[in-house]
């Protein structure tokens, strides 16, 4: 019993000396930033419509035959196809021309392909006269403006117009062009057949070799729809592969940004990126030890102790286990010295006694005599 009780107190001695460490303060979570898939979300296409306010002004006198129309519609809905439309992309308007102007239909109107596509199928011919100028007024005065559809200025929208015609003005051009030009509308003129090469280079704007575009026939003016869509093209220099981002190249208009994988931060050239020490005091949540794993972190606990389900914090380790085989021999060499002291003390003890009784009995004797 007295052998048991020793070998438990010297136990509860080595659990006292182990007792759970009081853990590390922790700062606040700093939780690492939600990045960017790399590319961005126009990696697929390195050439996208910018948002334009595009108004179509269509020559429908009686030069163009029926069936020239008809590929006039075509050309426009062949363009349509090429656009970014939308509320909040390019808005479309078509006008159609000739002694008289009709607004077909404004850029507040359509806001989808289908529906602009649908519109443009019904458009008729109105026939006789070439009105071009009065056609560019009316594009200013009643098309371009915010009550119909175009964009505030704050905005920065491009206004465009496509002038597509096959003769000459009749009416004076120049000086409407002129003023179109100056309001901030941009134009281009695209001539078909017998159209006057000199009026469309006085409407158009400059660089007139990039404004001014002629077909011979409206069978091939279909062949335009490729030059405008290059023209109309905003280039989206992350899918070039010539950014120099190491890790996410991040599509700003027509330039760029540089970012990181998440566990990642942007250096001062701004294009690379290092690990951040995710072990840093505040960054982790560990309960005793942080270990740095690329770019991101694990946690460990200190001999004696293990790591609980949640990752992070530790408990300590079963009581039983603590007393390895060298500690347990301790207790037993301790145990048995301590037998051997009680053994000596408990002979010593009983000759004490034998001695007093002796003692006892020399002071009786003497009393007697």
């Amino acid at each position: 019993m007295g052998r048991a009780l020793g070998i438990l107190g010297c136990c509860l001695a080595l659990a006292l000396v182990l007792l759970p460490l009081p853990a590390a303060p922790r700062g606040p979570a700093l939780r690492p930033r939600r990045q960017p898939r790399p590319g961005g979300p126009s990696a697929d296409t390195a050439c996208k419509n910018r948002p334009l306010d595009l108004v179509f002004i269509v020559d429908s006198s009686r030069s163009v035959r029926p069936e020239e129309f008809e590929k006039v519609k075509i050309f426009l809905s062949e363009m349509i196809d090429t656009l970014d439309v939308g509320e909040r992309t390019t808005r479309v308007a078509v006008m159609n021309y000739a002694s008289t102007v009709k607004v077909e239909f404004p850029l507040r109107t359509y806001f989808d392909k289908a529906s602009l596509k649908e519109a443009v199928s019904r458009i008729e011919p109105l026939s006789a006269g070439t009105m071009t100028g009065l056609a560019i007024q009316t594009a200013m005065d009643e098309v371009f403006t915010e009550e119909m559809g175009t964009r505030p200025a704050a905005f920065n929208i491009p206004k465009v117009v496509i002038v597509v015609t096959d003769g000459r003005p009749q009416d004076q051009v120049q000086d409407v062009a002129a003023s179109a030009r100056t309001a901030g509308i941009e134009i281009y003129a695209v001539g078909v057949d017998r159209a006057d090469m000199q009026s469309l280079r006085i409407m158009a704007s400059e660089p007139l070799d990039e404004h001014v575009f002629y077909v011979e026939t409206y069978g091939v003016i279909e062949k335009l729809t490729s030059k405008f869509r290059e023209t109309f093209c905003a280039v989206n220099v992350c899918a070039l592969g010539t950014h120099g981002c190491q890790h996410v190249c991040v599509s700003n208009g027509a330039s760029y940004l540089c970012d990181c994988y998440e566990g990642y931060t942007l250096n001062p050239d701004k294009r690379t990126c290092s690990a951040v020490d995710m072990c840093a005091p505040g960054r982790h949540e560990c309960d005793q030890i942080c270990v740095s794993k690329n770019g991101s972190y694990v946690c460990d606990c200190y001999e004696g102790y293990t790591l609980n389900p949640d990752k992070k914090t530790c408990s300590g380790a079963i009581t039983s286990s603590l007393v390895t085989t060298e500690e347990s021999c301790k207790c037993e060499a301790i145990v048995a010295l301590q037998d051997s002291v009680t053994s000596r003390l408990e002979a010593l003890s009983s000759k004490l006694e034998e001695v007093s009784e002796k003692l006892q009995a020399y002071q009786d004797r003497q009393q007697i005599v």
